[in-house]
């Protein structure tokens, strides 16, 4: 199969971009650029915060445009190389583009623990978790007013990879494999994004006692012995902020139950995107995925899945005791 060109990188804050890009630069040999590094240098020499300046950029074209240019021209030159940029997938075309994904908390953390500088500082957990919410939604909106573009639109990019639990050179192999053509090639080709989900963020569609056979002994087995890139890719949807199962249970069980942190998916539907009986795939989730249905499953495989908001303030939330019920 032919390696595509580039590599490029967009991914929430936190997510490990920096450390997954300079190794997989490293090891196929490739020079390696990083806007985010450009910005922070920008952010220091105007003695802002590298919030602030996201701010100031969304009123003076000029600070995107230096950078935007410097992309293009990289982009035209035809050098092969890996990008750690949240806009590169907009610039370039023959490259394969990933995205990387952690839960909120967990980012806020790495960003908390890691050496900060006079532009990027916190002084707590939920300082960090704010502000890395803030900056991310001022990138956001300043792409779509400027670009016409959503970043956190999944079908922009052909990799998605949840680096919540997943180790660095777990999520660095994989990537590798993408790249060059070894991993899921064919849903790469033909319908991506690829999706590497952390099973035990994936919510479920159906009750636990609904679904037989998930114990399985000997498919959970072969699954352990096949790995995570041996499965078959699981049917998953996206409400605009969880990823759940249209098609899969049973694999993404077996999953969890070998202690998989990454399980390979194809996209169904994103947001406002049909996914089943004429529902969008945030309509779906909505009526599907019930407190119960999320308790249930959650117990039964020992994980913990936080319920999202709308499970929040149904009756069973309620009857099970959920302190955040109903307020």
């Amino acid at each position: 199969m032919t390696v595509r060109q580039s590599i490029v990188f967009n991914g929430d804050l936190g997510s490990g971009k920096s450390t997954v890009s300079i190794e997989i630069a490293k090891r196929l040999g490739l020079r390696r650029v990083s806007v985010g590094d450009l910005y922070r240098q920008m952010a220091q020499e105007r003695q802002m915060t590298a919030l602030q300046l996201n701010l100031h950029a969304e009123l003076d074209q000029a600070v995107d445009g230096y950078v935007d240019q410097l992309q293009r021209d990289i982009a035209a030159s035809g050098e092969s190389l890996v990008m750690d940029s949240r806009l590169a997938w907009h610039f370039f075309t023959d490259a394969l583009k990933v995205h990387m994904i952690t839960e909120p908390g967990e980012a806020a953390r790495r960003v908390l623990l890691r050496p900060s500088g006079p532009a990027e500082s916190y002084t707590s957990l939920e300082e960090a978790k704010e502000r890395l919410r803030e900056r991310s939604e001022s990138e956001r909106n300043r792409f779509i007013v400027r670009y016409g573009v959503d970043k956190a639109r999944l079908r922009n990019y052909d990799l998605i990879c949840d680096t919540t639990r997943a180790t660095p050179e777990q999520v660095i192999t994989h990537v590798i494999d993408a790249y060059e053509g070894r991993l899921a090639a064919d849903v790469l080709r033909d319908a991506p994004p690829l999706l590497l989900l952390d099973p035990a963020r994936v919510y479920p569609t159906e009750d636990v006692q609904n679904l037989p056979g998930l114990w399985d002994s000997d498919f959970v087995g072969s699954v352990a012995a096949g790995g995570d890139q041996g499965l078959e890719p699981l049917t998953i949807g996206y409400s605009g902020e969880y990823f759940f199962v249209v098609d899969g249970h049973r694999r993404l069980s077996a999953a969890i139950q070998n202690g998989f942190t990454l399980v390979p998916a194809r996209l169904a539907a994103e947001v406002d995107e049909l996914v089943v009986d004429g529902l969008s795939a945030a309509e779906y989730f909505t009526r599907q995925v019930r407190a119960g249905t999320v308790q249930d499953w959650a117990a039964a495989h020992k994980i913990q899945l936080p319920l999202p908001e709308h499970a929040l303030r149904t009756p069973d939330a309620v009857l099970a005791g959920d302190p955040a019920a109903g307020n």
